[in-house]
């Protein structure tokens, strides 16, 4: 707090010491990806690129003797004393934390290096491992990484190059010819090389961020002296807080200019601008009819340190959201800050009562500030008791007057909505909207106007609002919009929290459409359990791979029995007698035996794109309404079946292990790891519990499923026929499917009890049920080899009876899945 004294300016401020720069973020994101994408393209294409090492190191193995003996002293000389030069320097420059930072982070850096170079020798990635040193002869004890190179990247970007072009282009030489000379000496790869220096900036820019650096923002005296440049002379600049919906990495002012301002029409009485283009912006109209101020101002700042502030998050909601429906910001504060002025025009030229924006200035080279006119008021988050219907109109009509123009605001949040004494409602901070917007993009904006009003006043008044203010076209437009997914980030947040607001307010306006005719509409591009699906496949993949790489397909097939291999196909197809009777014993309405079989075997083609547990209950929920079932019996007699064989699958799971226990021979010794991976499972399920918001949303997530699935389970119990058919149905499904591993285990001329080769798939089938990946592809895998191996079976027989077993149960149904799903798709049953 600086005191005023005649002639100054009364000045609040307090700016950070250190700042986290969300750009750092980002690059240290992207090289991560780089990382990611390097080790997939060596895993990918290790032939070929072992082909262009062994290139690179013969032309480097051609190169001069002299130069070969020379480059390592000069490597030696840029490596070593280059870094030590350069921190000397900033020692004299008194920047001691700087330097004690920048050697921090490079040990750090170095130290993870060393551990990231011995997990990498665990077989469980020796794939990895190889692909990076190109598993050429004689490289068996080359390190992936060079713990040195990678502490030295993360010293240079902890200190930042930036400015210091003399001693970035000594480095980066030094640096070549260090890779130059390793490469030549057969101690690394080109592979690892950019790895190496990738990880080392990722770790830099990582331990920069999470630490922050040293602030070069402008104070609130510099911004005064701007303002004042542009025109605008303050008294008084205080720093305010930033509001909760704020936006991201700008900092915020209140400027008192000591000259009220009256506005009556659109004629700006007293504090002018006398800017004219450019720096200083200049108008001497404000927005709305009888808006007055006081003389202050609302300043925002942006800094260019807060450059690229939440892009990661934008960019995820690029990807996942259709084009139109993400919100894309430019990543560069001058852009930013010219999207803001061209928003707050276009909106002033609406007539739409917002905040005139009165100056845009620079604040020399690291910021930029927008000034708006003040306007006093509660904002409606603040606001107690709530708006009346009068000012619930007036903020529909001041949306109205935007729309009118094709300019959306796109953060219709209750921290924005400001209701002045006089019942006006005034929209602030317009700049995250659209000039020239689409009809889709104006449908959204009210989309989140409904669903932040249905929060604050209640679903039924906002209901009433829309079907007073829009017509019925409108309100068919508007429905399908009200998605959570595309709402402001804070209005989803407060949904989560009340879960039964937008339901309610989506009956209440279909209730007012004619004949209800609302048609769904898709926003997202990708839906985050499909993204989390495709992560999980390549996972997934990648175990698969190694499976393969152990056992090759061509040989477990020439290897196989192939009488034991029909006997375990015969099986297979088994499977899906078991799941029809197992489906239809649990719907009270006749079925036919044909079309629901083929329904099962459909299953088998989905079930290849979508978890196991989830795609097969759609498809078999779908094709129930297709037979006239109502949606809610249709769900509750397949929850009734899944319950039913979950019930079933556990008392086998005991039984079995009990009898597989009894004899010593036979007993299964589980790998240390399954013993830990059950104290989490426990641990987790005992927190969930002990924690009331546990235990409110697992009660929230059971409660309606044993809503549905109870009564149906008790009018099923009545049928002492259907009853038996569908336990039947399911106990037949088990049966077939521990048969088929056992044939298949059989085919390679070994056996194991029968009780053993139950426990282990139903301990594999449990945790493929569990895993998002298609059909628990890599999960199944894993858990069924080493059951197997626990039972006695040596590692390669294990794995290929496996690959065999899931070979006939996964893999061969899929194209006759993919018949199945067509014919039902063409006859309409699906």
């Amino acid at each position: 707090m600086t005191p005023s004294q005649p002639g100054e300016i009364e000045i609040t401020d307090q700016l950070e010491r250190r700042i986290r720069k969300p750009v750092d973020l980002l690059r240290c994101t992207l090289s991560c990806v780089e990382i990611a994408a390097l080790m997939l393209a060596g895993i990918a294409a290790s032939a070929t690129t072992t082909g262009v090492e062994t290139d690179i190191v013969g032309a480097s193995r051609r190169l001069p003797h002299a130069l070969l003996d020379v480059a390592p002293k000069v490597a030696l000389i840029g490596l070593f004393i280059l870094p030590v030069a350069l921190g000397l320097q900033l020692l004299l420059r008194r920047q001691l934390r700087r330097v004690a930072e920048a050697v921090a982070t490079g040990v750090l850096a170095a130290a993870a290096a060393s551990v990231a170079d011995d997990l990498l020798r665990h077989a469980a990635v020796s794939r990895l491992y190889d692909a990076i040193i190109m598993s050429r002869p004689g490289a068996s004890h080359v390190a992936a990484f060079d713990p040195y190179l990678v502490g030295l990247v993360a010293y240079l970007t902890m200190i930042s190059l930036v400015g210091r072009q003399s001693w970035r282009n000594a480095l980066w030489v030094a640096v070549g010819v260090y890779s130059v000379v390793h490469v030549a000496a057969l101690n690394t790869t080109a592979l690892s090389l950019l790895i190496t220096l990738a990880a080392g900036r990722a770790i830099g820019l990582a331990v920069r961020y999470g630490a922050g650096s040293a602030s070069q923002r402008p104070g609130a005296r510099d911004i005064a002296a701007a303002l004042a440049a542009a025109g605008v002379r303050a008294t008084a600049i205080r720093r305010v807080r930033q509001p909760r919906t704020g936006v991201a990495g700008s900092r915020r002012y209140t400027v008192t200019t000591g000259e009220v301002t009256t506005v009556e029409g659109a004629t700006v009485e007293g504090a002018t601008v006398e800017g004219a283009t450019g720096e200083g912006a200049t108008g001497e109209g404000a927005t709305g009819e009888g808006a007055t101020g006081d003389g202050r101002l609302d300043v925002v700042v942006y800094d260019q340190d807060q450059q690229a502030a939440g892009a990661v998050y934008r960019l995820y909601r690029s990807v996942r959201l259709l084009g139109q429906v993400s919100r894309n910001a430019p990543l560069s504060v001058d852009h930013e800050v010219e999207r803001r002025a061209l928003l707050s025009y276009a909106a002033e030229d609406a007539g739409a009562p917002t905040p005139q924006l009165r100056a845009l200035v620079r604040v020399g080279p690291e910021a930029s500030a927008l000034a708006y006119t003040h306007h006093e008021g509660t904002t409606l988050a603040n606001r107690n008791p709530g708006c009346s219907d009068a000012e619930l109109r007036q903020i529909w009509d001041a949306v109205s007057r935007l729309h009118a123009h094709r300019v959306t605001h796109r953060a219709l949040t209750a921290d924005r909505i400001l209701l002045t004494g006089d019942g006006q409602a005034i929209l602030l901070d317009p700049g995250d909207g659209d000039v020239a917007a689409t009809d889709l993009q104006i449908r959204l904006d009210l989309s989140q106007l409904l669903a932040e009003l249905a929060l604050f006043v209640g679903p039924q008044r906002a209901a009433d609002l829309a079907q007073e203010k829009a017509s019925p076209d409108e309100l068919v437009a508007v429905v399908p919009l009200l998605q959570s997914v595309v709402l402001a980030r804070s209005t989803r947040h407060a949904l989560r929290r009340r879960r039964d607001v937008l339901p309610a307010l989506r009956k209440l306006l279909i209730a007012a459409v004619p004949d209800g005719a609302v048609v769904p509409v898709r926003l997202e591009r990708i839906r985050l359990r499909t993204l989390l699906t495709m992560v999980a496949s390549v996972v997934a993949a990648y175990l698969l791979a190694g499976e393969l790489e152990r056992a090759s397909l061509a040989s477990v097939l020439r290897s196989a029995d192939w009488r034991w291999s029909i006997a375990g196909l015969a099986l297979s197809a088994t499977t899906y007698i078991g799941a029809t009777l197992s489906l239809s014993g649990f719907v009270a309405a006749r079925l036919s035996f044909f079309r629901t079989m083929l329904v099962q075997v459909a299953g088998s083609f989905v079930t290849l794109v979508t978890p196991a547990a989830v795609g097969g209950a759609a498809l078999n929920v779908r094709y129930l309404q297709r037979k006239k079932v109502p949606a809610p019996v249709a769900a509750a007699s397949v929850g009734v079946a899944q319950v039913v064989a979950f019930v079933l699958h556990i008392s086998m799971l005991v039984v079995f292990a009990a009898i597989a226990g009894t004899t010593s021979k036979t007993s299964i010794q589980p790998p240390r790891w399954a013993y830990f991976v059950l104290a989490g499972l426990v641990v987790v399920a005992l927190a969930v519990l002990a924690l009331p918001a546990g235990r409110r949303l697992l009660r929230a997530r059971v409660s309606p499923t044993l809503g549905q699935v109870l009564p149906r389970l008790l009018e099923v119990a009545q049928q002492p026929r259907k009853l038996a058919e569908g336990i039947g149905g399911t106990l037949l499904l088990s049966a077939s499917y521990i048969l088929c591993l056992a044939a298949c285990v059989a085919a390679f001329g070994r056996s194991v009890p029968f009780a053993s080769i139950a426990v282990v798939y139903l301990t594999g089938s449990a945790i493929g049920s569990v895993l998002p990946t298609p059909g628990g592809l890599g999960g199944v895998e894993a858990a069924l080899t080493a059951g197997l191996t626990a039972a006695g079976l040596p590692g390669a027989v294990a794995v290929s009876s496996v690959l065999l077993f899931r070979l006939l149960t996964f893999w061969f149904p899929v194209p006759v899945g993919w018949v199945a799903l067509s014919y039902l798709e063409r006859k309409h049953d699906l």
